[in-house]
C-alpha cells in the first residue's frame, strides 16, 4: 500500500494516510480495514488492487481518498464506539462470578457428550465388549437439547420482549 500512502500524503489528506500507514497502532488494524474498504469501494476495485489502481489512477483514487477523508471522523468516532462496547462487556465478564456463566459451556459439553455416547460410543463399546450398556433414548435427548437451547436462546430473547414490552406502557 505504499503507493496509495504516498498519494494521500502528498494530497495532504493526513487523517487518511496515518490510518492506512498504521500509525495509529497496532489495534487500529480494522480501522484501517474498514478505511481501504471505502476508499476500494469509491475507485470500484477489490482492496487488494488498490496500489495498483494508485498508480494507474490517480486523479481518481485522490477523489476517493478525499471523499473517505471528509467522511474519516464518522468513521473514527464509531470504531472507538466499538472499542468503548468492547471494554464495557469485558469490565461486565470481569465483574459477574464466573459460575453465572459456566452453565452454557458447561451444557455444552454435556450435551455432546451425551449425543456422541448415544449415537457412536455406546455402539462401539457394545460391539467390542459384548456388553449390552443402553444409550441415553433419542426422544428424551431431543427433549433435553431443546430444553436446553430454549433456556440458552430464548431466555434473552424474553427478557428483551418484556423490557420493550414494559417500555410502551
Amino acid at each position: 500500500m505504499s503507493a496509495l500512502v504516498t498519494l494521500a500524503g502528498s494530497a495532504g489528506l493526513k487523517i487518511v494516510e496515518k490510518i492506512i500507514a498504521n500509525k495509529l497502532g497496532d489495534g487500529a488494524g480494522q480501522l484501517a480495514g474498514d478505511v481501504l474498504g471505502a476508499i476500494a469501494e469509491q475507485v470500484g476495485v477489490p482492496v487488494d488492487q488498490l496500489d495498483q489502481a494508485a498508480e494507474d489512477q490517480p486523479v481518481v483514487v485522490t477523489r476517493a481518498l478525499m471523499t473517505v477523508e471528509e467522511r474519516s471522523p464518522e468513521l473514527i468516532a464509531l470504531y472507538a464506539a466499538g472499542l468503548e462496547l468492547q471494554k464495557a462487556q469485558l469490565a461486565a465478564d470481569a465483574a459477574e462470578p464466573r459460575w453465572m456463566r459456566a452453565w452454557r459451556p458447561a451444557g455444552m459439553y454435556l450435551l455432546g457428550l451425551f449425543w456422541i455416547w448415544s449415537v457412536i460410543i455406546v455402539h462401539v463399546v457394545n460391539a467390542a465388549a459384548g456388553t449390552a450398556l443402553p444409550p441415553v433414548p433419542l426422544d428424551q435427548l431431543v427433549q433435553i437439547s431443546g430444553l436446553y437451547m430454549g433456556l440458552y436462546m430464548g431466555g434473552h430473547t424474553i427478557k428483551d420482549a418484556m423490557t420493550k414490552w414494559a417500555g410502551a406502557k
